[in-house]
């Protein structure tokens, strides 16, 4: 059974106001994590694959259209706020936000919101306050954060592409 409770950082991060509410950020923060069958029959729909397996993830809100945030369980043994954070999107996107919880929370702190990194940043974000007092460690600019998921999103992409096709033969098809 998985724990849906979310740990306190992030359940500290998704209830400051900017979280919810700022100009070209549509998101929608959950109360806990979804349970694992619901993430398990979105996943399958999601991906065409009616036999795919629980996905490693911790969905913990959404956008308008359906795409989902959510902690990546990229590594099984490391603990739950050690994960990437990552958005699948209703339209098949997909993006890496952060290295893990702290770097998340660093990036609501700079004032940028999770979706405005898949729909581009129109805007000065301005640093929140109350999520600058909350953000673990020393401060990281959006820039660092981003480079820190350099590599995460080939990794996402190669993972969610073997769920949706399999692995091939020599000729191209699947197995």
């Amino acid at each position: 059974m998985v724990d849906r409770t979310f740990p306190p950082l992030l359940a500290a991060a998704l209830a400051a106001p900017f979280a919810v509410g700022h100009e070209g950020h549509d998101f929608e923060p959950f109360d806990e994590f979804d349970p694992a069958e619901e993430v398990t029959d979105w996943w399958r729909a999601w991906t065409g694959n009616d036999a795919a397996a629980e996905p490693p993830f911790r969905f913990f809100g959404m956008d308008g259209s359906g795409g989902q945030a959510t902690l990546w369980v990229r590594d099984p043994s490391a603990p739950i706020d050690a994960q990437p954070v990552a958005f699948l999107g209703s339209e098949g996107e997909l993006a890496v936000f952060a290295r893990n919880l702290g770097d998340y929370v660093w990036l609501l702190a700079n004032g940028v919101g999770p979706l405005e990194l898949v729909d581009g940043l129109d805007r000065e974000p301005q640093p929140i306050p109350a999520l600058v007092a909350l953000a673990p460690g020393e401060p990281r600019s959006v820039e660092v954060i981003a480079a820190g998921t350099e590599g995460l999103l080939d990794e996402l992409e190669k993972f969610v592409e073997q769920v949706c096709n399999g692995p091939f033969d020599d000729d191209g098809e699947p197995f």
